[in-house]
């Protein structure tokens, strides 16, 4: 998943939606500055999930029924069955990169994975849905009029790649369907 401005709202509201029992693990790359503090968000998102959430580390191994950030100003790359971090440039004026994020598990999931991009204030994601969705990944999109800020969902539904423009409310329906 990836979200910038109005993300905690959204991310939220996802993952508050879906049941404890949810096993897929969640990833995502949500823009926040160098300085949020890396546990502030996970924290957060904890109190509205029945899913353990925290920051990815180095190398970590992907778990079952956890959801994974991508640590303030830290690319989050994954691997077939684990992640990576990376100081490297920014990607759309950000690190984390949702496109980043969404480039490397297209390339280790290919078609077993599902890329949401939800409200954001510029274009990051869009190049990433298109990779996700030529490896044979599901993408879905939060439709515009439901983000706090549209570029994000609509830079993504310009590419062509979107399987599903949904309400930010059906968006996690459409997760445990599709698990």
């Amino acid at each position: 998943m990836g979200a910038s401005w109005g993300g905690l709202h959204a991310l939220e509201t996802v993952l508050s939606g879906l049941p404890a029992s949810f096993r897929t693990p969640i990833v995502i790359a949500q823009h926040r500055s160098a300085d949020s503090g890396s546990s502030a968000l996970a924290r957060m998102l904890s109190v509205r999930s029945g899913l353990v959430v925290a920051d990815a580390d180095d190398k970590e191994p992907i778990e079952e029924g956890r959801v994974y950030l991508a640590p303030p100003d830290y690319h989050l790359l994954v691997e077939m069955g684990a992640f990576a971090l990376s100081t490297e440039e920014m990607v759309q004026h950000s690190r984390p990169s949702i496109d980043v994020l969404f480039d490397t598990a297209a390339d280790a999931y290919s078609d077993q994975l599902a890329a949401v991009v939800l409200t954001g204030a510029n274009a990051d994601g869009a190049y990433g849905i298109e990779r996700v969705k030529r490896r044979g990944g599901v993408t879905i999109v939060q439709d515009p009029s439901t983000a706090e800020k549209r570029a994000m969902p609509d830079a993504a539904i310009a590419t062509g790649a979107a399987d599903y423009v949904l309400p930010l409310e059906a968006i996690a329906p459409k997760l445990a369907e599709l698990a």
